[in-house]
């Protein structure tokens, strides 16, 4: 999408229109440097106050990050995930609560509610998921995982919670690259076969357990982390 000059009426918020859709749309990807200010002033045809200001909010907002003589990166896809990617930086513990909380119920509805395409989606981000275990590439793992999660929540078919986990899709990504040990042989790590069969075979309960258990490992490999919260208050 190639930016396009500004009228000048609300400049600021022209620019911060264009900008977030740029986010939004995948021109500027996620994690990626946005072009440097003095492109943008050309670019847009306004002066650098008004790209510093859209700049300052998009940033206050969460999409953006700027570090100080490096430039300027695309932080989240959303202001909503922007808001709990922020809050959820160093919160591991509460991000795999929020997880769990979410997925266990998706899984429920899922099971009830998928339709024959959405199995087949399931299947095949199951087995790009398992190949990337497979390969140990931690990087592969964090988005395939990632997806098989989404995949599973846009199966309940409820829009609420599909929206609210779409919210956090950042700091899900962040939870699986932090929580995947690439020294772990393949055999050894979380398997979601049981949870695809659970919700491909139309059993709620069971696809339910299956999503809360390994969540609930998790939390416990965390806290029986050195330096955690509650393993210091075990102590």
């Amino acid at each position: 999408m190639p930016l396009v000059t500004t009228t000048r009426t609300g400049l600021v918020d022209q620019v911060i229109a264009q900008m977030r859709e740029l986010v939004a749309s995948g021109e500027w990807p996620l994690g990626e440097k946005i072009p440097p200010e003095t492109e943008l002033v050309s670019a847009l045809g306004v002066g650098r106050n008004t790209v510093r200001e859209a700049v300052r909010a998009l940033s206050h907002a969460g999409l953006l990050e700027v570090r100080q003589g490096d430039g300027t990166f695309v932080r989240a896809t959303s202001e909503l995930s922007g808001a709990v990617s922020r809050l959820c930086d160093t919160e591991l513990r509460q991000v795999l609560e929020v997880r769990r909380a979410l997925e266990v119920e998706s899984a429920r509805l899922a099971a009830t509610a998928r339709t024959e395409n959405d199995v087949a989606e399931l299947e095949v981000a199951l087995r790009e998921r398992d190949a990337a275990i497979d390969e140990g590439d931690p990087e592969r793992v964090a988005r395939t995982d990632s997806r098989l999660h989404l995949l599973l929540v846009e199966a309940s078919h409820n829009p609420v919670l599909i929206q609210l986990y779409q919210g956090i899709s950042e700091a899900v990504l962040s939870s699986v690259a932090t929580t995947f040990d690439p020294t772990v042989p393949p055999e050894r790590t979380v398997s979601h076969t049981e949870l695809f069969e659970a919700v491909r075979d139309g059993c709620p309960e069971a696809a339910a357990a299956e999503a809360g258990g390994f969540l609930d490992e998790l939390l416990a490999e965390f806290d029986e982390r050195p330096g955690s919260a509650r393993s210091a208050h075990s102590s």
